[in-house]
C-alpha cells in the first residue's frame, strides 16, 4: 500500500547547496534608499532653486546642473555599493566551492592509500618471503658445500692440502645477472599473475647491488601510489640512448634536459608538495636517485641503445624521470 503523495504546491525542490546560484533580488535596499534620497534632492530643488530662480536670472542650465549632478552622484554611489555586495557574496561562496573541493580531494586520497596499501604491502610481503626461500637454499647449499670441501681436505695427506677460502659469499656462486633479466626486473611484475615478471624479479633480488636499486625503487613506487601516482599513468617522453650515456658519464643540467620528460603537471605538483613536506619521502626519493646514477654509470658501457632505450621504458626509470624532474636534475 503506497503511503500519501506529496502536495506538489508544498512541496519544495532539493537545494544544491554550495553549487547552488544566489537568487538576488531585481531591486533592494540600495535601490530603494537611491529613489527616496532622489525624490528628496528634486523636491528640495524644485522649490528653492527652479521656482525662484527662473523668472529672475534665467539660470535654467546652472539650476540644471545644481538639481540633476547630486541624483546622478546618488546613483553612482547606489550601483557601487550593490556591485560591492554582489562580490563579497560571490566570493563567499567561491571558498565554499573550494573548501568543499579541498575536503573531497583529501577524503579521496585516504580512501586511494587505504585500498592501495594493502594490496602492494602484501605483494612486497609475498616477494620478500620468496627472497627468503632462495637465501636459504643457497646458505643451505654454501654450508653443504663447504662441509664436502673440509671432509677432504681433512682425508689428503698434509703435504697434498691446499688452501680453502670459507665463508664465501652468495654472490659469487651466484651466475652473474643477464641484461634482459636485470631490465625485466626494474619494470616489476605487470599482474599478479605475471610469472615471468615474479621469477626475474626473485633472480634480480640475488644480486646485492640491483636488489638495493630494486628496494629503493619499490619505496618511492609505494609512496607515489599513496598520492594516486601510477607510473603506468605517465607518458614520458622518449630520450635518445646518446642522452642516457652522456647522463651516465656524469653529465647533468640542460644537457640531458630530455630525460625528464614527464609532462603530468598534477604528478609534478603532487609530487613537488610531497617532497617539501615529508621528509621521509624526499630521504627515500634521495636515495632512490643516488642508486639510480650509480646503477646507470655501470649499467651503461656494456649496454647497446636498444638497451639503454629499453630500460628508459621501465617502471623504475619513469620513477627516475619524474623525481629527477621534482628534484633539479635537469635544471
Amino acid at each position: 500500500m503506497s503511503g500519501p503523495k506529496p502536495d506538489p504546491e508544498t512541496e519544495k525542490p532539493t537545494s544544491l547547496g554550495i553549487y547552488d546560484r544566489p537568487k538576488s533580488p531585481a531591486v533592494t535596499e540600495i535601490e530603494i534608499v537611491a529613489l527616496v534620497l532622489s525624490l528628496i534632492w528634486l523636491v528640495v530643488s524644485v522649490v528653492f532653486l527652479v521656482l525662484p530662480g527662473q523668472g529672475q536670472n534665467g539660470g535654467f542650465v546652472v539650476a540644471f546642473l545644481a538639481v540633476f549632478m547630486p541624483v546622478a552622484m546618488i546613483w553612482v554611489a547606489a550601483t557601487a555599493m550593490r556591485a560591492s555586495r554582489v562580490m563579497r557574496e560571490e566570493s563567499a561562496r567561491l571558498q565554499t566551492a573550494i573548501d568543499a573541493i579541498r575536503q573531497a580531494y583529501v577524503a579521496q586520497q585516504q580512501r586511494a592509500s587505504s585500498t592501495y596499501e594493502p594490496a602492494v604491502t602484501k605483494k612486497l610481503d609475498e616477494i620478500a618471503a620468496a627472497t627468503r626461500k632462495t637465501e636459504d637454499a643457497l646458505a643451505t647449499f654454501s654450508t653443504k658445500r663447504t662441509a664436502r670441501s673440509a671432509t677432504t681436505a681433512q682425508s689428503s695427506a698434509p703435504g697434498d692440502q691446499t688452501s680453502l677460502e670459507l665463508g664465501t659469499p652468495a654472490e659469487e656462486i651466484t651466475p652473474p645477472l643477464s641484461t634482459e633479466v636485470f631490465i625485466r626486473a626494474l619494470n616489476f611484475p605487470e599482474t599478479q599473475d605475471d610469472t615471468e615478471g615474479f621469477n626475474a624479479l626473485r633472480v634480480a633480488l640475488k644480486d646485492r647491488k640491483t636488489a638495493q636499486l630494486v628496494q629503493a625503487s619499490q619505496d618511492v613506487l609505494t609512496l607515489l601510489s599513496q598520492e594516486g601516482i601510477y607510473m603506468d599513468d605517465l607518458r614520458p617522453d622518449k630520450a635518445r640512448p646518446e642522452i642516457w650515456r652522456q647522463f651516465a658519464q656524469g653529465t647533468r643540467g640542460r644537457a640531458v634536459a630530455a630525460l625528464g620528460g614527464v609532462r603530468d603537471r598534477s604528478s609534478l605538483a603532487l609530487t613537488a608538495a610531497r617532497m617539501k613536506q615529508d621528509p621521509i619521502f624526499r630521504d627515500a626519493a634521495h636515495h632512490f636517485l643516488r642508486r639510480f646514477d650509480k646503477m646507470m654509470a655501470e649499467f651503461e658501457p656494456t649496454a647497446s641503445d636498444a638497451e639503454l632505450s629499453e630500460l628508459g621504458e621501465t617502471r623504475t626509470a619513469r620513477a627516475f624521470m619524474l623525481l629527477g624532474r621534482v628534484a633539479g636534475t635537469f635544471d
